[in-house]
């Protein structure tokens, strides 16, 4: 009888639904450069490969396919909110009033364009959006307020969370 960690198999159903929709497959060695990559994007060809058994130029082809495939999006740093002087994260839930295409495609685009909206989720539910929202402090978050919600007829109502502690803030998928 052979065990098999139940995360390993979640993984790799993951990984096969990501490949069935370019009708192509992922290996076990495609889901450990994924590991790597997606925790330090600067590894090297080199260091991946002495990592999982593979020559540079065959992590290299690897890295080439996942990028053009889509499964890699994009690499990017991430930076310190705190640090630049932004350590205020807030919550918020949105309500429109109306809900035609065109007023959820004008919120979303004005939404887009807010530098202090992080993250943006259209949802099910009481709320229409779920917005993540970091700035400096309460009197930019107002100011945030008044600009996007207060003056736009469209917001019925708003509520918001200001997080106390970050717990866990993740990008990884596997």
């Amino acid at each position: 009888m052979k065990f098999v960690k139940i995360s390993d198999i979640a993984t790799k159903c993951v990984a096969w639904r990501l490949y069935d929709d370019v009708n192509q497959r992922m290996d076990d060695k495609d889901l450990e450069i994924l590991k790597l990559v997606q925790s330090d994007a600067r590894l090297t060809a080199e260091a991946i490969g002495f990592e999982i058994g593979l020559s540079p130029p065959a992590v290299q082809k690897r890295l080439k396919k996942l990028r053009e495939t889509g499964v890699i999006e994009r690499e990017i740093a991430v930076l310190s909110a705190e640090k630049l002087g932004r350590g205020m994260t807030v919550i918020v839930q949105v309500m429109l009033e109306r809900e035609s295409r065109r007023h959820l495609d004008e919120f979303k685009r004005r939404m887009r364009t807010a530098p202090a909206v992080q993250q943006c989720y259209y949802s099910t539910g009481e709320a229409d959006f779920i917005l993540v929202v970091i700035v400096q402090d309460i009197a930019e978050y107002e100011e945030f307020t008044q600009e996007y919600f207060f003056d736009e007829s469209n917001v019925s109502k708003f509520t918001s969370s200001i997080v106390m502690d970050r717990v866990k803030v993740s990008l990884d998928i596997i």
